[in-house]
């Protein structure tokens, strides 16, 4: 998490080789633990390089699929250890393919993030 200075008011705040490092290593945990997971990718501010103070970490988890409704497909990650606030979304492989298809800028986003991890057959 961000760390501040001795009685300063000043954050210093985690670059992004640090975030994208830790990432690496939590999303090769996630992925390994679970069976359903198809890839883990960092999207937005720090995976295009605009991320500043206060930014978090915009992460996707790609599942093959979910019986379980959008909002209650979080794995058991509460705790991520990541050293700035994760966001993360969970999506199965036929939903990320129906928003490729209607031209979702969400999926575009996604597509243009970097890759995690990704289960190899």
């Amino acid at each position: 998490m961000p760390v501040r200075s001795l009685r300063s008011r000043v954050f210093r705040w985690p670059d992004r080789e640090t975030v994208l490092s830790a990432a690496h290593r939590w999303a090769e945990g996630v992925g390994e633990r679970h069976a359903e997971v198809v890839r883990i990718v960092a999207f937005g501010s720090y995976a295009q390089g605009r991320h500043g103070v206060g930014s978090d970490l915009d992460l996707l988890i790609e599942v093959s699929a979910s019986a379980t409704p959008y909002g209650e497909r979080l794995p058991p990650v509460v705790d991520v250890g990541l050293p700035v606030p994760a966001d993360i979304l969970v999506f199965t492989t036929a939903e990320l393919s129906q928003m490729r298809a209607q031209g979702r800028r969400f999926a575009r986003e996604v597509d243009a993030g970097i890759e995690l991890w990704r289960r190899t057959p």
